[in-house]
């Protein structure tokens, strides 16, 4: 499918997978509200958010800690559908995005809330303008059945700094991370829309590949797509050192919407 070609339309059974946060409390039978929990600990993972008029809103709060304390400037609030980890001490874990060969700090319970291996999901967010803040969604690889199984669809990564009036950059497309199947392909896209108001990203994956779409016209189409159980993660993230200020606080970012369809097969 071409890039500025409409997207398919939405499968027209019921989602799998459907949150507009007006229940105003985080649905447990979907929503992990930690960063990545096993690399790290409780109080370092734990996710800032409350709930406002027309969504979730993800937070980044004064006091709140880095990731991991030698990873700083990171600090993350993050929501995934789902986690796992080996035992502490082992390598085992979802997403080993580094190289630095990360070992658990806190082993976690295998919850597959939501894991299709091919699918579509639809989110809907307003991106962050505060400084030094990055939205991203990802779908990862759970790698529960093989640590092989590292590979991710990266739907979008909105900086900041990217955030124009009527034109907004975004990144997005496949990370290959230490998956040997996949090669790496990601694009730097602009889309017309101001991205610190609500706009919907899609990614559909299976035998046909992956496919990205921004409000509703296709951004990316790659021929491979990952064949193994993926969580998705929505993220908040500072990349930057601390703010001197505590007016510069909260730096935040919106969830408003995430609808998600599992298809019945990645062959």
């Amino acid at each position: 499918m071409m890039r500025n070609s409409p997207l398919p339309p939405a499968p027209a059974r019921k989602p799998d997978l459907e949150d507009d946060f007006t229940a105003a409390t985080l649905r447990a039978d979907i929503w992990v509200d930690h960063y990545l929990p096993h690399w790290t600990s409780p109080e370092r993972s734990r996710a800032r958010h409350d709930f406002v008029r027309g969504g979730l809103r993800l937070r980044i709060d004064a006091d709140q800690l880095d990731w991991r304390e030698e990873d700083a400037p990171l600090r993350v609030s993050n929501l995934q559908t789902g986690m796992f980890s080996g035992p502490v001490g082992s390598e085992r874990g979802t997403h080993r995005h580094r190289p630095d060969h990360l070992v658990v700090r806190t082993a976690t319970p295998e919850r597959l809330l939501w894991a299709p291996s091919a699918g579509r999901v639809d989110v809907t967010v307003s991106a962050s303008t505060d400084e030094g803040c990055m939205l991203a969604a990802w779908l990862v690889g759970t790698e529960h059945l093989s640590a092989k199984d590292t590979g991710e669809i990266c739907i979008f990564e909105i900086d900041a700094d990217g955030v124009g009036d009527g034109r907004s950059r975004a990144r997005c497309g496949v990370k290959a991370h230490s998956d040997a199947r996949l090669t790496t392909d990601m694009t730097e896209v602009v889309v017309p829309v101001d991205a610190s108001k609500p706009h919907t990203w899609t990614a559909i994956w299976g035998p046909s590949g992956t496919l990205i779409g921004c409000e509703g016209v296709v951004v990316k189409h790659m021929p491979p797509f990952p064949r193994y159980p993926l969580f998705l993660m929505i993220d908040l993230f500072e990349v930057s050192r601390r703010s001197a200020s505590a007016a510069s606080y909260p730096k935040t970012a919106h969830v408003h919407s995430v609808r998600g369809w599992e298809s019945a097969s990645a062959e």
